[in-house]
């Protein structure tokens, strides 16, 4: 018979933390269709909602790495650099809102920022609109995806569709999420002990749920505050959003599911190495020097939140007519 302590960990981590599902068939309460996935991985991919006509959402959350794009600040129109990292899409619509400072409450409302964020894609629902409705293959898959409205081709539709397909961009059965199915093989002992260390130490505090994170917003520099090369002064957070004193630099909590592949990391994107980036928030918000010992095991534990990632053929375009606007 085994021990009657032997369970406390899986139970202390089932209080904590959610497995992700194999799928997603509602977002808000509504269905999420087949035709509105189909037409929002065209838009996902489809450099012609930006005014340049060569930036794709898929630039700065790219699916075959970690739906991030690897880079410290992601690169948008006319070469300008973005002042924060960009944030992985895989698992986004578990987060309790989108974008470091939660300033966009879904995924569909997130997908109409860097369409129109004169830094990123610099373009205008008008334009899109008219790019849009200019391809006869975009025109009947809106029409596909959204059969009860009057104009199917909108902005807003367009949003709505790229959240529908971004809701396929999950990565379940990560050898955590076995574990917590009860399969006791799935962590090796020093996993286990990473995992034990990563809700002792207080980590679990604020990365906790479905993401491990992603689900309140925190001080970043709680306790200690960090270098100004990993949190500029300049950057606020939510500050910017609420002009409420008490927010500034607090962040929305990283979610931490397949960390191991989203490097750099903090909104600053200036920390490469994973091992660097636990002891950098284990004196940052908990006020502690985690030794070398316990910062390699929480850095494997984190590893064992890698998914399946999602297989996503490149798909194939509408063609351009006559009518479609030219890149500016």
């Amino acid at each position: 018979m085994a021990p009657a302590h032997a369970d406390t960990l899986l139970d202390r981590a089932r209080e904590l933390f959610k497995p992700i599902p194999e799928t997603v068939g509602t977002v808000d309460g509504q269905p999420v269709t087949p035709a509105q996935v189909a037409l929002g991985k065209q838009l996902f991919f489809d450099p012609r909602l930006s005014s340049s006509q060569v930036i794709s959402c898929n630039n700065c959350h790219n699916i075959g790495t970690g739906g991030a794009d690897d880079v410290p600040t992601s690169t948008g129109h006319a070469w300008q650099k973005g002042a924060r990292n960009s944030p992985t899409v895989f698992n986004a619509v578990f987060n309790v809102a989108q974008f470091w400072d939660g300033r966009a409450k879904d995924l569909e409302e997130q997908a109409k920022g860097p369409v129109q964020n004169p830094v990123e894609m610099h373009n205008t629902p008008q334009n899109v609109e008219q790019t849009l409705a200019s391809m006869p293959g975009y025109v009947q898959a809106f029409g596909l995806a959204f059969p009860g409205d009057k104009a199917p081709v909108s902005f807003e539709n367009m949003a709505k569709a790229i959240q529908a397909f971004e809701t396929t961009l999950i990565t379940p059965d990560s050898r955590f999420d076995r574990f917590l199915k009860g399969d006791d093989k799935a962590l090796t002992a020093d996993e286990r002990k990473g995992l034990q260390t990563f809700v002792d130490s207080g980590c679990a505090a604020c990365h906790n749920g479905i993401n491990v994170g992603g689900q309140g917003y925190f001080p970043f520099g709680l306790v200690n505050q960090p270098g100004e090369a990993v949190r500029p002064s300049a950057d606020k957070g939510r500050f910017a959003i609420t002009r409420t004193e008490s927010d500034e630099y607090v962040f929305r909590a990283a979610p931490l599911r397949n960390v191991a592949l989203t490097a750099p990391y903090f909104h600053s994107g200036q920390v490469w190495d994973l091992k660097e980036a636990v002891a950098i928030m284990g004196n940052a918000q908990l006020g502690k020097q985690l030794s070398d010992a316990d910062v390699e095991s929480i850095t494997l534990f984190l590893k064992t939140l890698t998914g399946h990632q999602p297989n996503i053929a490149y798909p194939t375009l509408p063609p351009r007519s006559t009518g479609t606007p030219h890149p500016q």
